[in-house]
């Protein structure tokens, strides 16, 4: 069951509670699919750093997905060339 549920899911946003009812985005997680013994593997995508949210290193897996309800990620994730 852990490997379907790897390869089913793409991203996992982390909420935080707040006393003024609005849940600040604390983390947003790319899982790649790979399962290392018994563990889903993940990549942080985003971060909150000082109370922004900040790019990490990660990269949500299979842009073809995004693609499909016209998402460009390397847009989302500013990763232009040049």
């Amino acid at each position: 069951m852990v490997p379907t549920v790897a390869s089913a899911v793409d991203l996992v946003v982390q909420l935080s509670l707040s006393a003024d009812g609005v849940p600040p985005v604390d983390e947003v997680v790319a899982v790649p699919g790979r399962v290392e013994a018994g563990v889903i593997e993940s990549e942080q995508v985003f971060i909150r750093r000082g109370g922004a949210l900040v790019r990490a290193a990660g990269r949500p897996p299979h842009d073809e997905r995004f693609a499909q309800i016209g998402v460009d990620v390397a847009d989302v994730l500013a990763e232009r060339a040049g």
